[in-house]
């Protein structure tokens, strides 16, 4: 049986989402129990369902409770059970997504580092190895879902399988996802299944299993046009395989959201509007922007709550949007989009075709967006209305009022309705309102109140329908309290530390010819060392390939600045040494990658952490000249080029350059220059892309046929080609810091010396501090007014988090500057660590600061 049809609790038709045999349209805000300390839980829950939204969904990471192979925590934070069911207690419903892919800027997007360390394995796929690791998951996840379904035992409404599968090459999709789903069956999971695009391939998504409905991600311009019109294609879609449209992320500005209802949405899930922390060693590597950056310990998309508690403007607008969405009820959950009214007319940017829903007993709802920032008017069958800049509104064109025991018709509204109490409807709007009830115009000025055919209609700024908590007969309302704002208390400074006179220990990780990946030694977060020594006699450079995430590299006590290249092939000068020298390399894993990337080799889903390898150059040739052509006219014999320099009049259309390069060691080919990417093949092997962001192939020793075709591009710069040849450095000697022993370290007691602020620092040179914080029910965020130092904190016996101060690489995700210890977590050690930079590494003062705002 297609799971869509059955009649269930919780069901999906093409009609819409049904509970309990009703209709609803539900506001869903993400809201994830591990990115939270567990103190807040129930608070963070209860201001959601303060907010109106009435569903969270919720990922399960699948490397926060297997912390290493076979070892499964589901306690403390990890208590993944207890907070499902706060949530019902709170009254919410919760849509799980378990993965077992999850992306959420979340290290790995919660595949456990190891699985990269078995050649075979393949993620994301129909593959046996990998599906063996995701039944160990599911067999301990699932059940407790299956436990927690609604209406049984607890809140859970929906579960989805996988996550944006139509951004990954999987090679079987129906298979991966039939298999997902037959787990998911086979532990009793009864709820819908969903599984979600990224970029709407519905059937790239879903891989058209049966049983499992597509719902999708939209991330439009907010300012765009024609969101309208794409929302509404999917809504057609889904709509012709008998399921609502679900849209499980989304943006978080409510404008938006309203425009999304309005073009078909049942379910609307903007994400991260309760917003959290990436705690300890567990934040991505990504490609936001350029590709290879962190994700911050702030993880904060500017939700309508901080990642502090603290509630923004927007958290008042979600109330009155809450409140639209329950004085509609049925009505609106059965409603369909209808044809753009072609009677609205704007003097200001507005949608390119408005969104309208048709409701199921007459009437429609129009919603007007305004995209300007002037005050503007809207023509609605003819009457012209005031529409505020950056508002919404949804209009009520010609709908019944008998459902609410008035025998009316109210033929427009020009704002949106938030409450109904026998003869009286209540509006919400921070500009004038104008009403056509019965054939009367009237038009009610904000804190308003006119009656119009015995109904008494009053508007209410946007700010107090936010408030609104009951409405009399005579129109009169009552209003909560405001919400206390606190004056935001200055910031103190700290003054002195105390720094410890021992260091953390380390794991010995024995002697390897060549550096491991930090995986291979038990280390899935934290960092290792790799330590040898060398000859490096004519030795001018270093070449590091592969290395990731953050290299501190010493070579005869020189300090280099970090690497951080996602293992991007790096040169290093070192004409200044000669003789045998030491050379050590701490690696430091920030996150592995959330995303798959074929740029950078650390940026490949599942590409494991470490140094990589080190090689002496040992020469180096241009081998920019003696390239064949094929291509275009270029006939036989082949024509000698530079790379890169053959002519002609068909721009953009490929390109083949070859020649063959000889080294008796293995050696490193250099494309300098490169612009747009290239296809690369030696010995007619498969091809293999080489970017601009890593424009480096490593071949073996020999004598080699190198083929690179590019479009042609008359007007661009010619690549240049070198050959390096190369000579590995060997025999190292490993030591591991996992986060558990760094942890371990941070928390237990030993000696300390005082020091005053600031603190000055070799590169290189590290120093752990413990400092008091006075007691504080809103916990502290600290600042560092420093240069060219990474902090690592811990509190409360976790590390809380990471900050880097100078130069860094880019950082994504939300305050990549301070570090929030949460109230009730006692203590505070920092990690100090200087680094090579433009200016020297200090610390000159830290500032606590309270989370008010």
């Amino acid at each position: 049986m297609n799971r869509t049809e059955t009649i269930e609790a919780v069901r999906l038709d093409g009609r819409g989402v049904w509970i309990d045999g009703r209709p609803r349209t539900l506001l869903c805000a993400s809201l994830f129990y591990f990115r939270l300390p567990v103190e807040q839980w129930r608070e963070r829950l209860a201001q959601v369902r303060a907010s109106g939204y009435t569903c969270v969904d919720v990922y399960l990471p699948w490397n926060f409770h297997e912390l290493a192979p076979g070892r499964w925590s589901f306690e403390g934070r990890r208590d993944v059970a207890a907070f499902l069911d706060l949530a019902h207690e709170e009254g919410l419903y919760v849509i799980a997504r378990p993965g077992p892919y999850i992306c959420s800027e979340w290290d790995g997007g919660a595949l456990p580092a190891w699985l990269g360390l078995d050649p075979e394995l393949k993620v994301r796929q129909n593959e046996p190895r990998y599906l063996e690791q995701v039944t160990a998951w599911f067999d301990q996840v699932l059940p407790l879902l299956a436990e927690r379904q609604y209406p049984a035992n607890g809140p859970v409404i929906m579960v989805q399988l996988e996550n944006e599968l139509d951004f990954f090459d999987c090679a079987d999709r129906t298979g991966y996802l039939t298999a997902l789903r037959e787990a998911a069956l086979g532990h009793g999971i009864t709820v819908p299944l969903i599984a979600c695009s990224g970029q709407g391939d519905l059937a790239g998504a879903t891989g058209d299993a049966d049983g499992v409905v597509p719902a999708c991600n939209f991330y439009p311009d907010d300012d765009s046009p024609d969101i309208e019109a794409e929302v509404r294609r999917y809504a057609g879609l889904v709509a012709d395989r008998g399921v609502p449209l679900l849209v499980t992320e989304t943006n978080r500005r409510h404008r938006t959201l309203r425009r999304l209802l309005a073009s078909g949405a049942k379910l609307i899930a903007p994400y991260l509007q309760s917003s959290g922390w990436n705690f300890g060693y567990t934040p991505s590597s990504g490609n936001w922007g350029r590709p290879g950056n962190f994700m911050s310990h702030g993880y904060d998309f500017g939700g309508y709550v901080t990642s502090t508690g603290v509630e923004r403007p927007e958290y008042a607008e979600a109330q009155v949007f809450a409140r639209v969405v329950e004085v509609w009820g049925d009505r609106l959950a059965l409603a369909v989009p209808g044809a753009p009214d072609t009677e609205v007319a704007c003097d200001f940017p507005t949608s390119s075709a408005p969104g309208v829903l048709d409701l199921p007993e007459g009437g429609r709802l129009v919603a007007v967006p305004h995209l300007g920032t002037d005050p503007g008017t809207a023509v609605v069958r003819g009457v012209p209305v005031a529409v505020a800049p950056g508002s919404c509104p949804l209009m009520a064109v010609d709908v019944p009022l008998r459902p609410w025991g008035t025998d009316a018709t109210l033929t427009l509204a020009s704002a949106d309705l938030v409450a109904v109490a026998d003869t009286v409807l209540v509006f919400s709007s921070d500009v004038p309102v104008t009403v056509v009830l019965e054939g009367e115009r009237t038009e009610i000025p904000v804190s308003g109140q006119r009656t119009v055919a015995g109904v008494t209609l009053v508007v209410l700024a946007s700010a107090d329908a936010a408030r609104l908590r009951s409405v009399g007969p005579d129109g009169s309302v009552r209003l909560a309290d405001a919400p206390h704002r606190p004056d935001k208390p200055a910031p103190t400074a700290v003054p002195e530390a105390r720094r410890r006179t021992d260091t953390p220990p380390e794991q010995p990780a024995g002697r390897h010819d060549l550096p491991p990946a930090l995986e291979s030694l038990g280390v899935y977060r934290g960092r290792g060392a790799y330590r040898t020594t060398t000859d490096l006699t004519g030795v001018d450079e270093l070449l590091l390939t592969g290395a990731a995430d953050i290299v501190d590299l010493s070579v005869a006590g020189r300090t280099h600045p970090p690497i951080a290249g996602f293992g991007a092939t790096r040169r290093i000068d070192v004409r200044e040494v000669t003789g045998r020298v030491a050379i050590e390399g701490v690696v430091e894993i920030w996150g592995h990658a959330n995303f798959d990337d074929s740029r950078l080799p650390a940026l490949r889903l599942g590409a494991l952490r470490g140094l990589g390898t080190l090689w002496k150059v040992r020469d180096t040739t241009d081998v920019s000249a003696l390239w064949t052509v094929q291509g275009h006219w270029a006939g036989a014999p082949a024509p000698l080029r530079v790379l890169g320099g053959w002519s002609s009049t068909r721009v953009a259309v490929p390109v083949t350059y070859t020649r063959t390069v000889h080294s008796p060691t293995p050696s490193a080919l250099h494309l300098r220059g490169v612009v747009e990417p290239l296809r690369v093949s030696v010995d007619d092997g498969e091809p293999e892309t080489v970017h601009a962001e890593n424009p480096w192939l490593l071949l073996p020793a020999g004598t080699h046929q190198v083929s690179i075709t590019v479009p042609h591009h008359p007007s661009g710069p010619g690549p240049r080609a070198e050959l390096l040849a190369l000579d590995a450095v060997r025999d190292w000697s490993c030591a591991a810091q996992d986060d558990e022993l760094l942890t371990a370290f941070a928390g237990r007691s030993g000696g300390t010396q005082e020091v005053r602020l600031p603190l000055a620092l070799k590169p290189g040179e590290e120093a752990w501090l413990d400092v008091d914080l006075p007691a504080s029910p809103e916990g502290y965020l600290v600042r560092l007014d420093a240069t060219q130092v990474r902090v690592t904190g811990w509190a409360g016996g976790e590390c809380v988090g990471r900050v880097w101060a100078g130069d860094r690489p880019d950082f994504s995700g939300g305050e990549p500057d301070a570090l929030w210890v949460p109230p009730g977590w006692p203590g505070l050690t920092l990690l100090v660590q200087g680094v090579e930079g433009r200016e020297a590494p200090e610390i000159r003062t830290l500032w606590l600061g309270v989370p008010t705002g």
